[in-house]
């Protein structure tokens, strides 16, 4: 959670580099601090104590990590997630106690260069749709507010049960293949969008998993999972952090079949609910999911630069909510 980033003239000295893997216990308690107190949790330290955001990120690319550190301490980070040529960076986050002392903008100077080292082109963020300050800070970076995000959430029922197809199922070999659909059906979305990083990262850190819905031999649609605590899903959840149809004829119901394919792996998961947050841009595919008996929590807004929808238009069918 960066603060709004009005700096005062007592703006401290601030050193910008690479998060280690020794700081990452340091960038976790910052995080949970962070967004805790904006939130107004009655115990910001232990806020979202169930939930791994800092390391699992960190681990999937290490050299996209940057820690803020004042005195030998760190007091922000921020991550950086590459899908090919959509990128996106959060949680950027503050300690407290330096808000409006333009550590966060120390923090988005180097982040745009790594988006630029890894050949980004279209790039985003999710923010509080409710705080004109945060996005007036990522406005001065170029990043403009498009339509809402909706974090949407749906109980799981015991008749949830029909256990889905998984990446991690598929034999080693095969793997390949499966990875080269995927790349095929988001590049349908937008040029270049690719998650291989993220599925990677899901199966190597046994995070979750990832469903596959297929149509015959071809993919007709996949979704990136996480399951439970000490993942982004937390204690209970499963949440999509990805998810896509294939374009073209059949779209609706191969979108309205990745929805029950997640649903079914947190039933055989024993978990309680599924979350998953969607563009209101994409119209379509939130009222799928309504449809799907998935309610509203809380709204956000993704910011792009540029301010272009990229994917997040109507007629696509897919999920996330670059958080």
């Amino acid at each position: 959670m960066a603060d709004s980033d009005s700096p005062r003239t007592d703006t401290p000295a601030v050193e910008v580099r690479a998060l280690r893997e020794s700081d990452l216990v340091a960038a976790t308690a910052v995080m949970r601090r962070a967004f805790g107190t904006f939130l107004g949790a009655p115990d910001p330290d232990r806020f979202m104590a169930d939930r791994n955001y800092v390391r699992s990120r960190w681990r999937a690319d290490p050299t996209s990590a940057l820690a803020a550190v004042v005195d030998g301490k760190v007091v922000g980070s921020n991550l950086v997630t590459g899908w090919g040529s959509v990128g996106f960076f959060g949680p950027l986050t503050v300690t407290p106690e330096l808000w409006n002392r333009g550590v966060a903008s120390r923090l988005l100077e180097p982040t745009l260069e790594l988006f630029t080292a890894r050949h980004a082109t279209h790039l985003g963020l999710y923010t509080f749709a409710h705080s004109p300050k945060h996005i007036a800070l990522y406005q001065k970076f170029g990043f403009w507010p498009r339509f809402l995000t909706a974090i949407m959430s749906r109980p799981v029922e015991e008749h949830d049960a029909e256990a889905p197809d998984l990446y991690s199922s598929v034999a080693p070999d095969d793997q390949t293949n499966v990875l080269r659909q995927c790349r095929e059906l988001t590049s349908a979305l937008h040029d270049g969008l690719d998650l291989e990083r993220e599925i990677r990262a899901v199966a190597t850190q046994q995070l979750g998993d990832t469903v596959l819905v297929w149509d015959g031999a071809r993919l007709g649609a996949f979704g990136v999972c996480h399951l439970g605590a000490d993942t982004e899903a937390g204690t209970g959840g499963c949440y999509v952090k990805f998810g896509a149809a294939r374009p073209g004829p059949g779209v609706r119901d191969r979108f309205d079949r990745l929805l029950g394919a997640c649903i079914g792996l947190a039933s055989a998961r024993g978990l309680a609910r599924v979350d998953a947050g969607i563009s209101l841009a994409r119209d379509e595919a939130y009222r799928a999911m309504r449809r799907a008996d998935f309610r509203t929590q809380i709204h956000g807004v993704c910011m792009h630069r540029p301010n272009e929808p990229g994917y997040h238009r109507a007629g696509v069918y897919a999920i996330d909510d670059w958080r």
